[in-house]
């Protein structure tokens, strides 16, 4: 669970020092919090997958929106993410942008238990000021020492026009239990217009040259891989094709994401969690996963008029609201998106655990010598 003394009584606060990340909060905001977290953690606990030691792990990917560079986050928005966050052991996230503010005060609320590591920024126009991070519960998942980009060289990309991903894919390596795995976090070129979706088809065929290249050489630290992040695959035949070029060379999809929509709007399946399974690295059944839609339960669509005073901060020409049904719609597809995200994680679960197999092929492999 997240460090909640932010979340004591000003009483409390009075009667012994703690240190705080948000020291301006009233109670009034504090029992506000209280009471949405009351509200978000059965919700999580009812949708995630419980977490056993020993035996699985639970890995999720969240692009959260300009991460880092928006400047009208609230205090209030800081628990949700790191309550979310703090119901999984490994997060790749997308978006983190130039500063790390956002990404700090996620770390003090998560607490010393928990680690991350980030690539630097993609520089130009098109990288966006963009870098990539993963968040990951230190007593559950280690680190394994590979952290990379995924970078293009002259041999492969030949005289095609891609010369590098407009966003560098961070690939780096884990260990848990018998599992060693690298997850390769990405955010492809956005839009859906012709040129841009000519973009993305290149960066996914690149992508898998990549990885088709590095596997023959056996260059890479394990063949265990994942894929995941916001792949800006839309929903029309083309994106679709797009997508079957991974397939093709040997990703899996998580059964359970498959054509769900991860957007808030309801309108777009564009996070994707893939993976490459062999013997040994396999994801039980059909998977288990999801999308976990928060805003069921924090900065609902009812909650809109406790947040007005916000919203006339945050929009440029506050004037525009003036009735209910202002505040409304500018809460549900404006300012509630900037507080949290305009995409909701995806999440799935992996087994670590490999005893009873590993028990069989020995045992298999004395009896055959008898």
């Amino acid at each position: 669970m997240p460090w909640y003394n932010d979340l004591r009584p000003a009483e409390d606060l009075r009667k012994q020092e703690f240190g705080l990340i948000f020291p301006d909060m009233t109670d009034a905001e504090r029992a506000n919090i209280i009471q949405n977290l009351l509200r978000l953690r059965p919700y999580l606990d009812q949708t995630i997958a419980r977490k056993r030691s020993d035996q699985n792990l639970l890995i999720a990917s969240w692009n959260i929106k300009e991460f880092g560079q928006l400047q009208e986050r609230i205090p209030e928005s800081y628990f949700y993410i790191a309550e979310i966050i703090s119901k999984f052991d490994l997060v790749a996230i997308q978006e983190v942008k130039n500063t790390l503010k956002d990404l700090q005060i996620l770390m003090r609320l998560l607490g010393d238990n928990w680690g991350y590591l980030i690539n630097d920024i993609t520089e130009g126009v098109a990288g966006n000021s963009e870098r990539f991070a993963f968040v990951f519960d230190k007593r559950r998942v280690e680190f394994s020492g590979l952290a990379g980009e995924i970078v293009l060289w002259d041999e492969l990309t030949g005289n095609r026009s891609l010369k590098q991903l407009k966003r560098t894919p961070y690939i780096t390596g884990f260990t848990a239990g018998w599992k060693t795995f690298a997850i390769i976090n990405v955010h492809l070129n956005p839009d859906n217009s012709e040129a841009a979706q000519n973009v993305r088809r290149q960066e996914i065929e690149a992508l898998v040259r990549v990885l088709q290249e590095k596997l023959r050489k056996k260059s890479l630290w394990t063949e265990n891989l994942m894929l995941m992040g916001d792949f800006n695959l839309y929903s029309d035949p083309s994106n679709q094709e797009m997508a079957g070029l991974l397939l093709n060379f040997g990703f899996k999809e998580l059964s359970a994401l498959a054509g769900k929509p991860t957007n808030v709007s309801g309108t777009q399946a564009y996070d994707k969690l893939y993976f490459r399974e062999n013997r040994y690295f396999q994801v039980p059944g059909d998977g288990r996963g999801g999308v976990l839609k928060f805003f069921e339960s924090v900065y609902r669509e009812e909650d809109y008029a406790l947040y007005k005073s916000y919203m006339l901060k945050h929009k440029g020409d506050p004037s525009s609201l003036v009735d209910e049904s202002d505040f409304k719609s500018y809460f549900e597809r404006y300012w509630r998106r900037y507080q949290v995200s305009d995409h909701y994680p995806v999440w799935m679960e992996i087994l670590i655990d490999s005893s009873d197999e590993f028990l069989q092929e020995k045992l298999e492999a004395l009896v055959a010598m008898q």
